[in-house]
């Protein structure tokens, strides 16, 4: 994977609440899926439900960066040489490649148009429309404020507790989100939640097809990513290779339910999976890359 050092960053797809102390950001209310609040990757994504959790602190201003230094705006402007370098800045402009991809796809493929929204860095915690949440529960989209939250810290314990090191898992994961984002605007998420609340026996089985659903989503935007352009139409990715896609298939089979159980010592468990097997979120993943067409991700029609 190359990223185009010409690429402007538009920085306004991003939230930057890292060092703010964990206030309450976006305007939902109660209500939509919640957030997990297990520890490490177990509570990467969305399960659900669950409780909401947390209380709403007051409104708050975002800004600068870890421990008071300088935001994205400053650290992914073009007078930065180095801005590339930045975790902030790559993943900004992964953003910003997966929002231009869906601008165009989404009313192309679904009829329905696209909402733009951000992503928020935080750091340790953070309140959000979904409840209050901490690093542990990693990545994650709150519905009600159609935000998507990460602790970029994230990508060092997929790396380092998980072995998905490959610089290519990083946007998997924020198109992952993104596609949890599409499925909230088609109107996907709320009927799933509300198959859940007549019948919470099928819950489960639910939150797998919802996640391998997002899993399609984003191969699909992988398939596409060097087609996106910034605002000027300067391309974003010169490239995106093979080794690219199995980084991102590594990261989606790493955060497989099964896997995650091996790695916690617990026996294999198919009735608690929430998000679909290793196998499942890879070729999940492949399919959507394969075909290049979110039509294809039905995971509620087709068998997973």
């Amino acid at each position: 994977m190359t990223l185009n050092e010409n690429a402007d960053i538009d920085t306004s797809q991003v939230t930057d609440a890292r060092g703010s102390g964990g206030g309450r950001v976006g305007g939902g209310g109660l209500g939509g899926i919640p957030i997990p609040m297990g520890g490490g990757i177990v509570g990467t994504l969305i399960v659900i439900g669950l409780a909401l959790v947390g209380t709403f602190l007051g409104p708050q201003m975002f800004g600068g960066g870890d421990d008071g230094g300088p935001g994205v705006n400053e650290t992914c402007s073009t007078a930065n040489p180095d801005r590339l370098d930045k975790a902030e800045c790559r993943n900004a402009l992964y953003i910003n490649s997966i929002q231009a991809y869906w601008r165009d796809a989404l009313p192309q493929t679904f009829g329905k148009p696209y909402e733009q929204t951000d992503t928020v860095f935080f750091s340790q915690s953070v309140n959000t429309a979904c409840g209050a949440a901490d690093s542990g529960v990693g990545p994650f989209y709150c519905p009600p404020d159609k935000l998507v939250y990460i602790d970029l810290s994230f990508y060092e314990e997929l790396a380092t507790r998980f072995g998905a090191d490959g610089q290519f898992a990083q946007p998997y994961v924020l198109a992952h989100e993104y596609g949890h984002h599409l499925q909230n605007l088609l109107g996907i998420s709320a009927d799933v939640q509300r198959q859940s609340e007549r019948d919470p026996s099928g819950a489960n089985a639910l939150s797998v097809k919802l996640e391998l659903q997002a899993d399609c989503l984003a191969g699909v935007w992988a398939k596409h990513a060097t087609e996106t352009k910034d605002a000027k139409g300067t391309a974003i990715f010169k490239s995106v290779t093979q080794q690219d896609i199995d980084q991102a298939l590594e990261a989606a089979a790493a955060i497989g339910d099964d896997k995650i159980q091996e790695k916690s010592g617990s026996p294999i468990d198919e009735s608690k999976f929430t998000h679909g097997t290793a196998k499942q979120r890879k070729d999940w993943f492949n399919n959507g890359f394969s075909s290049g067409d979110g039509r294809q991700c039905d995971t509620f029609s087709k068998g997973v």
